[in-house]
């Protein structure tokens, strides 16, 4: 295949490993947050710190995705 490059297709792999894991581990995280806060009562400011920073995490999901997948036109 030209224009084969092995170590970018590593790459390329390796960062659509880690944001299928930080999708995962922030859906992990961001359901038991909510699931204690109910359980523990906690304030709701508390429980919108763990909304906003599953919020940060999808948006940097959503970039890294964006990035591999231009790199992957080109």
């Amino acid at each position: 295949m030209p224009g084969h490059d092995p170590d970018r297709a590593r790459k390329t792999a390796l960062q659509a490993r880690l944001v299928a894991f930080v999708l995962a581990g922030t859906m992990f995280l961001w359901m038991g947050a909510q699931y204690l806060g109910g359980k523990m009562g906690w304030e709701s400011r508390y429980v919108f710190l763990f909304d906003f920073a599953a919020i940060a995490a999808f948006l940097w999901a959503l970039v890294v995705t964006y990035q591999i997948w231009r790199n992957r036109q080109g």
